[in-house]
């Protein structure tokens, strides 16, 4: 969940799975985070819903342990 400033810059970011208050530092998230925003479709029972949520590193880290086929990984070599 993120909550903005008036002026549109990033104030808060808390988990939707375990509510941790993330770190945020001039408008820049300071910890990993998984941000999903999804905009649901015709085939869908949620059509027209755009859902946003946020997960803290750890949630997202228990979240793949349940998945019957895994997260595909692979290596990114240029960081900014």
């Amino acid at each position: 969940m993120r909550k903005y400033k008036c002026n549109g810059e990033l104030e808060t970011v808390i988990c939707n799975c375990c509510a941790k208050k993330l770190a945020v530092k001039d408008g820049i998230v300071r910890e990993g985070v998984l941000m999903l925003d999804h905009a649901w479709d015709f085939f869908s029972e949620k059509d027209g819903e755009v859902h946003h949520l946020d997960l803290c590193e750890e949630c997202y880290d228990q979240f793949i342990q349940g998945l019957k086929l895994p997260v595909d990984v692979e290596e990114n070599t240029e960081l900014l």
